[in-house]
């Protein structure tokens, strides 16, 4: 038992757990044993081929490039859904609408169309490859923005964030496997991290500028301006981001071969280094057999993976009620006793944007040097589990946040006091979403397109809920209820990281064994 995690009696090493500060060599080929290959004092999980076309093999500032890219892609393709928020109730008088049928077709829409394509785009990139579903997003994306610009009707708006909600699907589900495909498992939560301080700044400082944008030009100058940055963006992703899927062969620690599998080697690789010219074709064409609509139906069973509904529910909640405090402070800060305009509403999210630039970077941290120093501790052997330690500052400082804002809120208290609980709940966000992304990613590598999407539509669904009750239920129960029943909630999906920790490698084992496991693995 390894820091109060349940050995399974089936399994000595579930998938998930492996081996990073193991001193000897490992039996792999018939020939003997290898030397595995180490950062240090720290095997390489999973261990790379010795192709230089193996993402594993490039370079840190390759990988980083792209990491960067896919992270600020990301950030601000996030940003369009809230940044219109510090504008509803413009949209509202403007159109004629009910302010809560803005927030429902003009965000709750995009983050719903978001949820619903991503079953698509991970399909269609586990079968051609991420890069073009990058660039032809990154293309409608810019196309979309130049739309919302010279949109002069609700319907023609609300047409434009359904085909632009479509189109951010790529940005918000694919970067994670990203993820996995160029870093190993000891790295991999510091680049989550970072592209959770992209998300979450895109979330914030989308609305700080947007509110000033609308305030002092109009509220279809902020897709104008948004055109403008993925000019560059759309740079950056041709010439920089290149494919990372790879389908070649990589060693497996322990697998033993027979005679007749002499001729895989993963010590000699007579594979050319692809061209820099080929790496810029936008596809590849198909690169995997398996069917797409198989794995457009994937995500569905994954759902009762346990890492995979522990990661949905935790993931999904603290984004949706990072948009939910997003849009209800919109009606909370117009009204008296603040009467702020969009400007000075957009404003309020700099401290929440403050918060995160630190806690992502903390979170990230944390994650890596945590599992890090509990493997060395449990003998070298890394459990996936040790990721959910995250969730304790987490659950902590998100119910701090809540019960204070809503309570300063109901009570009509100085500015001061509901920014410095939002900022509170703020500084939870990275840690869950550190927690929860990299667990899922740890104990299934091979489904993280796939997991992500079950993770993404679930959220979406939340969200479009949120977004279109929240301002309701407000005003019959007041902000005080609202955030009282938002904490309850809250506590009990965080509870679920208990059984998750404890259970979590037998969980695994039961997967692997069972023949749903097997059947979606194979």
């Amino acid at each position: 038992m390894g820091f109060g995690i349940l050995e399974d009696r089936h399994m000595a090493a579930p998938p998930g757990t492996a081996t990073i500060g193991d001193s000897g060599p490992t039996e792999n080929l018939n020939a003997g044993s290898i030397e595995l290959k180490r950062d240090g004092d720290l095997i390489l999980q999973p261990q790379p081929s010795d192709s230089p076309n193996d993402p594993l093999n490039w370079s840190r500032m390759r990988k980083e490039c792209i990491m960067l890219i896919l992270a600020f892609s990301s950030g601000v393709t996030t940003a369009l859904g809230p940044m219109v928020t510090p504008g509803l109730p413009l949209i509202a008088v403007k159109y004629n609408v009910s302010i809560d049928m803005v927030s429902s077709l003009i965000i709750g829409f995009f983050a719903f169309w978001i949820g619903f394509t991503t079953f698509f785009t991970a399909a269609g990139a586990n079968i051609w490859g991420k890069r073009p579903f990058f660039i032809v997003s990154t293309i409608v994306l810019l196309a979309t923005n130049v739309w919302g610009f010279f949109t002069r009707s609700f319907v023609s708006l609300a047409a434009m964030r359904v085909v632009q909600g479509i189109a951010s699907a790529p940005l918000e589900t694919l970067v994670t496997s990203t993820v996995s495909d160029m870093y190993f498992v000891h790295q991999r939560g510091a680049r989550i991290s970072i592209w959770g301080m992209m998300l979450a700044s895109g979330v914030l400082l989308g609305q700080t500028i947007s509110g000033a944008i609308i305030q002092n030009i109009s509220f279809e100058a902020t897709f104008g301006i948004s055109a403008l940055i993925f000019i560059p963006i759309l740079g950056g992703m041709y010439f920089f981001v290149v494919e990372t899927t790879y389908f070649g062969a990589r060693p497996i620690v322990g697998q033993k071969f027979t005679a007749d599998d002499k001729h895989i080697s993963f010590l000699e690789s007579d594979e050319e280094k692809e061209s820099y010219r080929s790496q810029l074709a936008i596809s590849h064409g198909r690169l995997s057999q398996e069917s797409f609509w198989k794995n457009v139906w994937k995500p569905v069973p994954l759902i009762t993976f346990p890492a995979v509904l522990f990661s949905v529910l935790v993931y999904g909640s603290y984004f949706t009620w990072l948009l939910t405090i997003s849009v209800l402070s919109v009606s909370i800060f117009s009204a008296p006793p603040y009467s702020l305009g969009p400007a000075q509403i957009g404003l309020t999210n700099l401290p929440l944007l403050a918060v995160g630039l630190i806690g992502s970077p903390c979170s990230g941290w944390i994650a890596d040097a945590a599992a890090k120093m509990m493997a060395r501790r449990n003998k070298g052997v890394f459990e996936p589990e040790f990721r959910l330690v995250l969730m304790i500052p987490a659950t902590l400082f998100a119910t701090i946040g809540f019960l204070g804002f809503g309570m300063s809120v109901q009570a009509g208290h100085a500015i001061v006091y509901p920014l410095v609980f939002m900022s509170i709940h703020a500084f939870s966000v990275p840690f869950a979403s550190t927690a929860s992304l990299t667990y899922v990613i740890d104990c299934h590598p091979k489904d993280a397109n796939q997991a992500f999407v079950t993770i993404n539509f679930t959220k979406a669904v939340f969200t479009f809920v949120a977004t279109t009750y929240a301002n309701g239920v407000m005003a019959r129960i007041g902000p005080g209820g609202v955030f009282n029943a938002i904490t309850l909630i809250n506590l009990g999906i965080c509870s679920l990281a208990i059984p998750a920790y404890v259970f979590g490698k037998k969980f695994r084992s039961k997967v692997a064994r069972s023949s749903l496991g097997q059947k979606l693995s194979g």
